[in-house]
């Protein structure tokens, strides 16, 4: 059950229709959807409709006259040449494995045999195994323009498993095929959207945003996107100098500023330290001495003897007199 505003349920109750027969558990079976309706006066109302599941359009097949018959044919070879048939009419699918049995053409049942054994018609049925585990492919490197105008080339990496055996036999003719295909479209698509800067950025975002566009369109093939990767985003020659030189000037800016910063606060100290100094005559000449001592210890053949300003105003002025 939702509440949300009469118009948005309106405007998408054909899409909330299709969501809620997609997950339906039980095939071949309607369930009733309630939706609550919350009107602009703040009064709620409620509305049942039936859902049709989403394999409602998957027939399975009838056994007719011409099946019997085919059946009885069948099965004369299968006892004449017994117990050696038996590798014919007695097929075993892994764990990881599922088989989508065709009969006469048409869908046997809606559930995928196995895993174990299980018996075969060799003249009516025929086997389709489909593997369940988790399927990597690498998505070719992809010529896009960015939001910002910008030519770059970027791969990626999806991971993907079947998770409904019967879909990805009936409903689509290469599951792998036509979700690679996808993937490359897909790339396009949600990447062309994005600048630059995003696109270096927000690897995370983007591959997340590709997961759900994948997975909602390759849901109705019984196919899950797990996972989506971008890899590797290449941009050309003179972008890659025209953005060091941006950098750098940016670094040099920045440095700049801090180095006039530093100065202005080494500056206030020196005239705090100056004021302190003229406080206390006596805290020049310690200083002196102290310079004294620190030049005599870098190189010992050279001397430093410190002369009072004092002294030479004193000196200057009995001149000038």
């Amino acid at each position: 059950e939702k509440v949300a505003p009469a118009e948005a349920w309106c405007s998408n109750l054909h899409s909330v229709r299709e969501m809620a027969a997609s997950y339906i558990s039980v095939p071949g079976e309607a369930t009733v959807t309630a939706i609550v309706v919350e009107g602009d006066d703040g009064s709620k109302g409620r509305r049942s409709e039936k859902v049709a599941p989403a394999d409602a359009d998957i027939k399975v097949a009838g056994y007719g006259a011409c099946f019997y018959i085919l059946a009885a044919i069948s099965f004369i070879p299968i006892i004449i040449f017994f117990p050696f048939s038996l590798f014919f009419t007695i097929k075993i699918v892994k764990e990881y494995e599922r088989a989508v049995i065709l009969r006469l053409g048409r869908l046997s049942s809606k559930k995928a045999k196995g895993p174990g054994l299980f018996f075969v018609l060799p003249c009516t049925d025929d086997v389709r195994v489909v593997d369940l585990r988790t399927i990597t492919f690498d998505v070719h490197p992809q010529e896009i323009l960015t939001k910002d105008s910008v030519t770059a080339r970027v791969d990626a990496v999806v991971y993907f498993r079947i998770v409904n055996p019967t879909w990805s036999i009936v409903k689509v003719e290469n599951a792998y095929n036509s979700t690679y295909l996808l993937a490359q479209t897909t790339l396009r698509s949600v990447l062309g959207t994005k600048k630059l800067g995003e696109l270096l950025s927000e690897r995370e975002a983007i591959s997340a945003e590709m997961q759900h566009h994948l997975d909602e369109a390759t849901e109705p093939w019984g196919v899950s996107v797990e996972r989506v990767e971008v890899k590797d985003v290449t941009i050309p020659p003179d972008m890659q100098r025209s953005m060091a030189s941006e950098a750098e000037a940016m670094r040099e800016a920045r440095a700049k500023v801090i180095s006039a910063e530093g100065e202005q606060n080494a500056s206030r100290v020196l005239r705090e330290a100056a004021d302190i100094m003229d406080e206390s005559p006596a805290t020049l000449q310690l200083r002196y001495l102290q310079t004294l001592h620190a030049i005599s210890a870098q190189n010992n053949h050279t001397y430093v003897f410190p002369l009072p300003v004092d002294l030479l105003t004193r000196l200057f002025a009995g001149n000038k007199s």
